[in-house]
């Protein structure tokens, strides 16, 4: 019987893996809920012009993965990053390179909005306070009327 047998570390190992891939799964389906929860947004704004999960194209050859380029992405006006996570430690830190990646691919004058669901920002305040940062200097665009 499996009950009465000693554990041995690969057990351990096979039920952490088997664990983690259904948490990775969930928060698969939260960061796809949010891109959905953003795409039904802009649709309402911009209705089909758009394109979503792309790689938009910046100024000098320079190209980016982003969520949504609007109108295009081989002119992209407003960028678009949504990023759910119910994940820690390094999706967190996953999220400030792709963020990153397009500030440093996209135009000057191009705008950039990040959204997000803020489930896991509270543990990681360090990483929410960089975001905070790019947006207090320009690089995320923010709502001047509040």
């Amino acid at each position: 019987m499996e009950v009465n047998r000693p554990s041995h570390w690969s057990d351990v190992l096979v039920e952490r893996l088997r664990s983690g891939r259904g948490s990775a799964i969930s928060g698969q389906r939260r960061g796809r809920s949010v891109e959905d929860f953003a795409e039904a947004i802009i649709k309402t704004v911009f209705g089909e012009n758009f394109e979503a999960r792309c790689t938009f194209n910046g100024p000098r050859g320079t190209t980016a993965k982003c969520d949504f380029a609007i109108p295009s992405k081989s002119a992209a006006r407003i960028l678009v990053e949504s990023k759910g996570y119910g994940a820690t430690g390094s999706k967190m830190t996953d999220i400030l390179g792709d963020v990153h990646t397009i500030i440093n691919a996209k135009r000057g004058d191009t705008a950039l909005l990040f959204f997000t669901d803020g489930l896991t920002w509270k543990e990681r305040q360090s990483e929410l306070r960089k975001l905070v940062d790019l947006q207090n200097h320009g690089d995320i665009t923010r709502d001047e009327q509040r």
